[in-house]
């Protein structure tokens, strides 16, 4: 579809405040064609693929968060027609102010009905690079209500250093949450609507809220 490849109008001033914020979140960057024509696939490979057999009330934290797999785009042309969209890549660039980008992985994050919260932390910690030039997209193959756990971004996080070496836990939940409400760091927790993608750099503290409705919040990232 001509969305996953032509240009997005990024705008000077939205480049500035993903560099101030560490986050953005944009309007109308796939369309509902787009979204329901790969999210089938990228749905049909979660389901298959995850490995997770046991109910939610006898899971950890972080295995409640969602239903998660990686590289999809190893297993399915469609999807990697998807992951490896130009609109995309050229976002991540343009945002990063560079010239271009590679792509580190692929990892689709459905939180179940009744999953829980996914706890605060920093995607970086997880990545073996050498560079923390680093971003990730999150694209939501539906809407996500509040209800649903969308994803929020304490702006302005990404030069703080505590908690960067906290994984996905109630102990960093509890820590950089309190760390980022003892200095004042704004939490920016809004909806999704349909098309919207958010952009955060590695060092970007982030968590979302439970899936309290009774549909899953798919999202591929």
């Amino acid at each position: 579809m001509n969305d996953l490849d032509t240009p997005y109008a990024l705008q000077p001033a939205q480049v500035a405040q993903f560099r101030r914020d560490g986050y953005i979140k944009l309007k109308s960057v796939l369309s509902p064609q787009t979204l329901a024509e790969y999210g089938r696939d990228i749905t049909r490979l979660t389901v298959e693929l995850n490995t997770q057999q046991r109910p939610l009330e006898e899971r950890s934290t972080y295995d409640r968060a969602f239903l998660q797999v990686m590289n999809l785009w190893e297993q399915s042309p469609r999807v990697g027609r998807f992951v490896m969209g130009r609109r995309l890549g050229r976002l991540a660039a343009e945002l990063l102010e560079v010239r271009g980008v590679r792509l580190y992985h692929d990892q689709s994050l459905y939180k179940e009905p009744g999953g829980g919260i996914t706890p605060a932390h920093a995607d970086q910690y997880y990545w073996p690079l050498a560079s923390d030039r680093t971003i990730t997209a999150w694209i939501p193959l539906q809407p996500v209500p509040t209800e649903m756990g969308p994803l929020g971004f304490y702006a302005r996080s990404q030069s703080v250093s505590f908690g960067r070496d906290l994984g996905i836990s109630d102990e960093s939940e509890a820590q950089i949450s309190a760390n980022m409400a003892q200095h004042g760091f704004e939490f920016d927790s809004g909806a999704f609507d349909l098309g919207e993608v958010s952009f955060h750099l590695g060092w970007t503290f982030h968590k979302a809220g439970p899936n309290t409705s009774d549909r899953p919040r798919s999202v591929m990232t």
